[in-house]
């Protein structure tokens, strides 16, 4: 078994009357780890906990076998993306990641190639000198990923890093990812979104209301959710005659028809039969489908599922 690089032993938080993480033991090793649950789960006092910006109430966190609690050599081990913003708008991107590695003891001239290097990796060399304030939301994320990863940390903690990419993005920051995985650091990844995170990595901890649900293999989240009554919404020309196909199959427990009146909604205890279905009667039936989600195809669903919401 891999050593530990990160462990916490009961863990627990809370402001005021407010819980914000309770009784949380894990041990965390190399690799990628995807931190999932719903907003105000818990993951960000779980993150900031184990980066040392908040002190437990109960409980203890360890990294590398050393307590974090003002433990400043260990700090600049880590490389943190907070899920906020923060930072100095009347700067350039070059400027503030040059100041914050300065922070770090490296010389100007070491500072200045290792900022250019982050930029360049997450793509804002081409903007490296614009005051951050004219930046989009998109670049002021892939800005706070530069600043994780500019000094080069062996544990680099992502508090919900995708936010505000579009999908070119989102795909070039998972590979960002994945290749420092590739290289033995330790990354830690939260994520409300099932799918962002099994984009990464198949080793996820399940976080809800400040508990440890479940950690494991995604694939066991998977079948927690195929477990449980599935919605598709189907968009398309003709919804009722669609819809009226789906009569009679075994898999299909409800069909209710938007207000709307462009599209329907099918509730299957089997998505697979469904998908294998949906396609052949869209084509003998001439069917023009101009969309199809499922809406409850999220881990809000399953946590409201597994919990008996």
């Amino acid at each position: 078994m891999t050593e530990a690089v990160i462990e916490t032993k009961s863990l627990s938080k809370w402001y005021g009357n407010v819980l914000g993480l309770s009784d949380v033991s894990l041990q965390i090793g190399p690799g990628i780890t995807g931190l999932l649950g719903p907003n105000g789960a818990g993951k960000s006092t779980f993150l900031k906990l184990i980066t040392g910006q908040i002190t437990p109430n109960i409980g203890s966190v360890t990294i590398n076998g050393e307590t974090i609690k003002n433990n400043f050599n260990l700090f600049a081990k880590i490389g943190f993306c907070p899920e906020q913003d923060s930072f100095y708008d009347g700067m350039s991107g070059k400027e503030f990641l040059t100041r914050l590695l300065r922070l770090f003891s490296f010389s100007a001239d070491e500072s200045e190639e290792r900022a250019l290097k982050a930029l360049d990796f997450i793509e804002l060399a081409e903007d490296k000198d614009r005051s951050i304030k004219s930046y989009s939301r998109g670049m002021r994320q892939r800005l706070k990923i530069a600043q994780a990863i500019a000094h080069d940390p062996e544990i680099i903690i992502l508090d919900e890093p995708l936010n505000g990419l579009d999908p070119l993005g989102r795909r070039k920051i998972i590979r960002l990812v994945k290749s420092y995985a590739a290289e033995g650091k330790t990354i830690l990844v939260s994520s409300h979104v099932l799918p962002e995170i099994e984009a990464m990595t198949k080793k996820i901890i399940l976080i809800h209301q400040g508990k440890i649900f479940a950690e494991g293999n995604i694939h066991y989240i998977r079948d927690l959710i195929e477990t449980h009554p599935h919605i598709v919404s189907v968009k398309c020309n003709s919804p009722r005659l669609l819809a009226s196909k789906f009569i009679g199959e075994e898999f299909v427990l409800n069909i209710h028809f938007d207000t709307s009146g462009d599209s329907f909604q099918v509730e299957t205890n089997s998505r697979d039969k469904f998908f294998d279905l949906l396609p052949h009667l869209i084509v003998e039936n001439g069917i023009e489908v101009q969309e199809i989600t499922s809406p409850d195809d999220n881990l809000q669903a399953v946590f409201d599922y597994l919990i008996g919401r």
